[in-house]
C-alpha cells in the first residue's frame, strides 16, 4: 500500500472533477484524480454529447447506422480533451482506481491511500431506476445503455417526460421509430406551461404519443413485446422501453460516514461554499444535491478554486444558472419562470413578451414558431424563458444579464446586426420601454414643448 501526499484530491473525473484538476493544477497545486470508469463522465460518454449527436443525427435525417457513427465519432473527438494524457500532461497525477474514504482525511484507492489538504467529491449521478412491479423481469434501457442499440426500436415506450425523455423521444421518432411517452404528471413539468405546451404540440404534431397523467403500475412482457400499464388502467405496448425518470447522485462507493460526511436523498449537503460537512471535502455538480446540468458542475469548480487555491470567500448561487431542453423547438430558461416570480415579487412584476414572428430573420429562414418573455422587477429581468429554433443560444445574453445584475436598458442599448435572430433579445427590451415612451401623455407634452424651443 503507497501513500500518496497531495494538495487537492479529486474523486470522479466528469466535467466538474476535470475542471477542478486542470484549473488546480496549470495553477500550481498539486493534484490528484481518481476515476474507476470512463474519463469524461456521463456527460461525454452518456449524457450530452451522445444525446445532442443523436439528435442532430435525427434532424439530417440521418440512418440508424450513420446516426449511431456519428454518435461514436463526435464522443471519439471530444475523448482525448478528456483523456489521462491530456491531464497527466498537466501535471495532475491520474489513478484508475474508485476511492473511498478510509477516514476523515484519507482516501483509499486500490492500492493508493491519498493523504490531501482539500478533497473534491465530483462523482455525478446515475439514473434513477424507479421499483416499478414487474421491472427487474423485463429489458429495458437507460441513457448509459441506448446509445449502443445495434437494431432500431420498432415502437420506443419512454417512462418519464423530463428533458431526457423528449430529447430522446424525437431523436428516435426522426429516425424511424414508433415513440409514446409516458409520463407520471405533466410532460416537461418543472418548465414553464406556457413555453412548454409549444413544445409538446410540435412533437405531437410530429408523430409522438405524450401519454401524461399515466403513472407506471406495472411493467410486463419480454424483448420485442413490452407492456407498460399505468394506474389507471391505460396499457401502453412496444418493442423496446427506456427509463428516464430523473437520476441518482453517486455515493454508494465512497465509504462517507467514514469522513464524517451524511448523504441526504438528493445527493451530498453541501453550504454555500460548496463544502460539506468535513470541511476539508467539497462536493460538486450533479452529486451536490442540486442543479444537475454539466454547466453547473464546471461553475461549481470555478467557486472551489477561489477557495482551495486563494484562500477567497466564494459562494455558488443559483439565480443566474441556464437551461435548455433540446427538443424542436428548443426550451431556454434562465432565473425565476413566471410562476416563481409572480409568488416572489406579485404586483411588481412586469412580464414582457415578444413572438418570434416579428422577428426579420425568423421570417427569411422560416422560423417563427417561438416566443420569449422576461419577467421584469423594476426594470431589471429576473428570469427569462424562450421557446423556439436556437433558444439555447438566445439566453445565453441573459444569462450574462442576470449573472452581471445588469437592467433593461443595458439591452436595450446593444446593437444588434440585422438580421439576426439575436435581435429578439433587443426587441424583448424594447417591448419593456415602449408603453414607457410611446404610451404617456407627458412624454408627448415634453416633445412638443422641446420642438417648440429648437431652433
Amino acid at each position: 500500500m503507497s501513500i500518496v501526499k497531495t494538495d487537492i484530491c479529486i474523486i470522479g473525473a466528469g466535467s466538474g472533477g476535470l475542471s477542478v484538476a486542470a484549473g488546480a493544477a496549470q495553477m500550481g497545486a498539486k493534484v490528484v484524480l481518481l476515476e474507476g470508469h470512463k474519463m469524461g463522465g456521463d456527460c461525454l460518454n452518456y449524457g450530452c454529447v451522445p444525446s445532442k449527436a443523436l439528435l442532430h443525427a435525427g434532424q439530417k435525417y440521418m440512418t440508424w447506422k450513420a446516426a449511431h457513427d456519428h454518435v461514436r465519432a463526435t464522443i471519439a473527438t471530444i475523448e482525448p480533451h478528456d483523456s489521462v494524457e491530456r491531464f497527466e500532461g498537466l501535471g495532475v497525477r491520474v489513478i484508475r482506481e474508485y476511492g473511498a474514504f478510509i477516514n476523515d482525511r484519507e482516501v483509499q484507492a486500490g492500492e493508493h491511500v491519498i493523504r490531501a489538504r482539500r478533497f473534491v467529491i465530483a462523482t455525478g449521478s446515475s439514473p434513477f431506476v424507479p421499483p416499478v412491479p414487474g421491472l427487474d423481469k423485463v429489458p429495458y434501457e437507460t441513457n448509459e445503455t441506448i446509445f449502443e442499440l445495434k437494431k432500431k426500436p420498432v415502437h420506443l415506450l419512454i417512462v418519464g417526460g423530463g428533458p431526457i425523455g423528449m430529447e430522446m423521444a424525437e431523436a428516435h421518432r426522426a429516425l424511424g421509430c414508433e415513440v409514446t411517452v409516458i409520463e407520471g404528471m405533466k410532460a416537461l413539468g418543472k418548465d414553464d406551461p406556457e413555453m412548454a405546451a409549444v413544445v409538446l404540440e410540435k412533437l405531437r404534431t410530429d408523430g409522438i404519443a405524450i401519454e401524461e397523467d399515466a403513472m407506471a403500475a406495472e411493467i410486463r412482457g419480454k424483448a420485442g413485446a413490452i407492456e407498460v400499464e399505468a394506474k389507471d388502467g391505460r396499457i401502453f405496448k412496444g418493442t423496446h422501453l427506456l427509463m428516464a425518470v430523473g437520476r441518482k447522485a453517486n455515493t454508494d462507493r465512497l465509504a462517507l460516514d467514514k469522513a464524517g460526511i451524511k448523504p441526504t436523498r438528493g445527493g451530498i449537503k453541501v453550504d454555500a461554499g460548496l463544502r460539506t460537512s468535513n470541511r476539508r471535502v467539497y462536493a460538486i455538480g450533479d452529486v451536490a444535491a442540486g442543479l444537475q446540468f454539466t454547466h453547473v458542475a464546471g461553475y461549481h469548480a470555478g467557486v472551489i478554486i477561489r477557495s482551495m487555491l486563494f484562500g477567497l470567500p466564494s459562494k455558488a448561487k443559483t439565480s443566474h444558472i441556464p437551461w435548455v431542453t433540446f427538443t424542436s423547438p428548443e426550451l431556454a430558461q434562465v432565473g425565476l419562470s413566471e410562476a416563481e416570480a409572480v409568488a416572489k415579487h406579485g404586483n411588481a412584476l412586469e412580464v414582457i413578451r415578444f413572438e418570434f414572428s416579428g422577428n426579420d430573420r425568423a421570417i427569411v429562414t422560416g422560423q417563427t414558431g417561438g416566443m420569449a418573455k422576461a419577467m421584469v422587477v423594476k426594470g431589471r429581468p429576473v428570469g427569462v424563458s424562450i421557446v423556439g429554433p436556437g433558444a439555447g443560444e438566445l439566453i445565453n445574453l441573459w444569462a450574462l444579464v442576470l449573472a452581471n445584475r445588469l437592467k433593461m436598458s443595458h439591452v436595450a442599448a446593444m446593437v444588434s446586426p440585422y438580421p439576426t435572430m439575436g435581435e429578439i433579445n433587443k426587441r424583448i427590451a424594447g417591448a419593456y420601454y415602449f408603453p414607457r415612451l410611446f404610451d404617456k401623455p407627458l412624454v408627448k407634452r415634453i416633445v412638443g414643448m422641446v420642438q417648440k424651443w429648437i431652433p
